[in-house]
């Protein structure tokens, strides 16, 4: 059988493997095969052009996968670059929404992510390495190949109407932003900020992103009735180093736009300078709080950069990149808050760390939130209010 070779181009170039009939006539003239197939040269730089705009800047195995790939040469040069990474959105069916937790330096014990991976793509994100769990990688997959979960606001309320659920305030966006660019699309975070406006449940929302201005109808209502609050996280005031590591996140300057409007609409908002990188970041601690306090925040937080797992190998191939020249300095601080190591989990002191320059940081916090009059405990919520939802056939009650 004589195949006649085709130009075929996938619409996604994920794969990695384009058709060159060009190379295999000679070939296709022994096999009896239609197609020939090689893989795409991926150097350093393909990537670096391919993850434009975004934060990692490689895609790595997960810790889960017992084999490791690398990209090589094959020494045929495709003729062509391939284009920019692109968004992919999956959709997953939960068979549960409310994720519990027993941490003791979270103040909440349950929380809800209608979204795996986050397209902000922030270098630094702590969720990064939760990826490995779906078998992706989490450098390039956790920004580019993501998971939205449709079902959720109905999941959210069969488990609300449960009889053996006990109120106490949810916290959204604890792992990936609720209010990321796919939620503009898919509006997941706003039919579960309805479900629980209307059973009168608390919630406690961290983000960064400007689409939750668009919730402001929902959310000021809420806050009437004491059942919300809001956290906006400024990582710095400089426009260019915002860009670097976290391309997809609107500009701080807009950001600090956020916690005014909300402040307008009555919404109780905490200014969050989190993470902080020591000699990068953190000399603008006292300005971000002040510029959080200008713009109507109530109250104010702190954590240190956390690099657990797979983040660390990310963000020092970040800091190698863009700041060669702090990269020693940035690590050596880290590792002396952590006992000599990346990263140390343990309950207390994975936040903050430990050690002189925890502390002092640590302190002009504390100086900074006393002299701006910010309160550093999250405004009160109530759950006296709470009202199970009554399911679509279940019979209501007379009470």
């Amino acid at each position: 059988m004589r195949h006649t070779p085709r130009d075929v181009r996938p619409e996604s170039y994920e794969s990695h493997l384009i058709v060159r009939p060009d190379r295999v006539k000679r070939l296709l003239r022994w096999h009896n095969v239609p197609f020939m197939f090689y893989h795409v040269r991926m150097t350093r730089q393909t990537y670096a052009m391919r993850a434009l705009g975004r934060g990692a800047a490689s895609n790595a195995v997960s810790r889960y996968d017992r084999l490791t790939r690398t990209e090589e040469d094959d020494g045929w040069d495709a003729g062509e670059a391939l284009p920019p990474l692109r968004t992919e959105v999956s959709v997953e069916v939960p068979r549960s929404i409310i994720t519990y937790n027993k941490s003791p330096d979270l103040p909440f014990d349950r929380s809800i992510n209608v979204y795996r991976g986050c397209e902000h793509g922030c270098v630094y994100c702590f969720a990064r390495p939760s990826h490995a769990y779906l078998g992706l990688s989490p450098g390039l997959d956790f920004e580019t190949r993501l998971i939205a979960r449709p079902d959720a606001p109905q999941v959210l309320q069969r488990e609300l109407a449960a009889r053996r659920y006990a109120v106490a305030p949810i916290a959204m966006g604890t792992n990936t932003d609720p209010y990321q660019p796919i939620e503009r699309e898919h509006g997941i975070t706003r039919a579960c900020l309805q479900v629980l406006s209307d059973a009168g449940h608390p919630v406690a929302i961290v983000t960064k992103g400007t689409l939750i201005e668009r919730d402001i109808d929902i959310l000021s209502d809420m806050a009437r009735r004491g059942l919300v609050r809001v956290g906006i996280s400024v990582t710095t005031l400089d426009a260019r180093l915002s860009r670097l590591m976290e391309p997809r996140v609107p500009a701080p300057k807009r950001r600090i736009e956020i916690i005014r409007r909300l402040a307008q609409a009555g919404i109780p908002v905490r200014v969050m300078a989190s993470p902080m990188i020591p000699a990068l970041s953190d000399p603008e601690l006292e300005a971000i709080l002040a510029a959080g306090k200008d713009a109507g925040a109530r109250s104010a937080s702190w954590i240190m950069l956390r690099l657990p797992r797979e983040v660390s190998p990310l963000v020092q191939e970040w800091l190698a990149q863009h700041y060669p020249d702090r990269a020693g300095r940035i690590m050596a601080r880290l590792r002396e808050m952590h006992g000599g190591a990346d990263y140390d989990s343990r309950w207390g002191q994975r936040m903050r760390g430990t050690g002189p320059y925890a502390e002092m940081v640590a302190q002009r916090f504390r100086v900074a939130v006393k002299r701006l009059g910010l309160q550093t405990a999250g405004t009160p919520m109530r759950c006296d209010l709470f009202r199970p939802p009554v399911l679509p056939g279940a019979q209501m009650s007379l009470f």
